[in-house]
């Protein structure tokens, strides 16, 4: 299995079943740790999206009551290799794991409070790229573009996808609302 990326970079590779197993693995791992103070944990982001490339690292989200209720943990999730990064964006905290001595990423854990927004974007973004081909493609060509316009410069990668993801973002918000 390929994965992890060093930070910064963008690399994109087809669909690997293994991303599905590594994504149910780290989500066992985050549970197990978590027990009860996470509402749930699900593999989420490109790997998850069985037919189009992704970057090879494994997104995860976990939604929680409160923050408190996975800071608590944050020993022994470094002792699973899940370290704490920062408030990554307002409203969600972010964990890593990976070679980071080396600065390589495999794993982001994206922490949001259950029922909010982000939660619910995750989902819905996964599971409408899953049911609708013709918007994934559209995605992953996209992805391909801008990867070769910006192999080394995740940023711009990053900013170059925004207005399709919000577009498909409103997409699976009225798709899920309405099934």
């Amino acid at each position: 299995m390929s994965i992890g990326l060093k930070r910064g970079m963008v690399a994109l590779e087809p669909h690997q079943e293994a991303w599905e197993i590594e994504g149910k693995r780290i989500c066992e791992v985050i549970k197990e740790v978590l027990g009860d103070d996470a509402i749930d944990v699900q593999h989420v982001g490109s790997t998850s999206i069985k037919s189009i490339c992704a970057k090879p690292i494994i997104d995860v989200a976990v939604s929680v009551k409160s923050f408190e209720d996975i800071f608590k943990h944050d020993e022994e999730l470094l002792e699973k290799g899940i370290v704490y990064r920062k408030e990554d964006i307002p409203g969600q905290q972010l964990y890593r794991c990976g070679d980071l001595d080396n600065d390589v990423v495999t794993h982001f854990i994206h922490v949001v409070i259950a029922d909010s927004d982000a939660w619910h974007n995750y989902i819905n973004f996964r599971d409408y790229m899953n049911t609708h081909e013709e918007d994934a493609k559209a995605y992953a060509d996209l992805k391909k573009e801008l990867c070769a316009k910006y192999p080394e410069d995740r940023g711009s990668y990053l900013e170059g996808k925004s207005d399709l993801v919000c577009s498909l973002l409103s997409k699976a918000k009225k798709w899920r609302q309405e099934i």
